[in-house]
């Protein structure tokens, strides 16, 4: 095989529609465009959800939710998670294991699968539940 023998896939290229060249191919004149109005023209096109001067549907429908931008530096972590740290667990050991992003500034731990060490919570929240499964295990949490 050499790159001169090289070819395209049959069909994956498909010929350029040629406009304006005449009555008999179908798109002569004016080209497949119709005649007069603004789409018509060179550059005649209008904006996305533009409704001919009438209220747009986007501008007519209320406007609703928030997005809280606390959520963008909190985190959670399952509970289940925990068992590969060894005593105390903070924000700074999470991020050196990659749980949590670096840009994180609050965590809470979900109850979600089971613990089976005795850690320490450092600055970090946790459910009533994952509190209560890492008292179990013998551990403690510290606000």
């Amino acid at each position: 095989m050499y790159l001169n023998s090289l070819k395209p896939a049959q069909g994956s290229k498909k010929n350029a529609k040629r406009v304006g060249r005449g009555i008999g191919s179908g798109t002569g004149k004016t080209c497949g465009r119709g005649h007069k109005g603004q789409k018509s023209r060179s550059g005649g096109t209008v904006m996305i959800g533009f409704e001919g001067g009438q209220m747009p549907l986007q501008k007519r429908l209320p406007k609703i939710g928030f997005s809280s931008r606390v959520s963008i530096v909190t985190d959670e972590i399952r509970l289940h998670e925990l068992n590969r740290f060894d005593d105390v667990v903070d924000l700074e050991v999470l991020k050196k294991a990659n749980l949590v992003k670096k840009n994180i500034k609050h965590v809470k731990v979900f109850a979600s699968g089971e613990i089976t060490k005795a850690i320490t919570l450092k600055g970090i929240k946790a459910t009533k539940g994952a509190r209560a499964a890492i008292e179990a295990a013998g551990g403690k949490i510290e606000a």
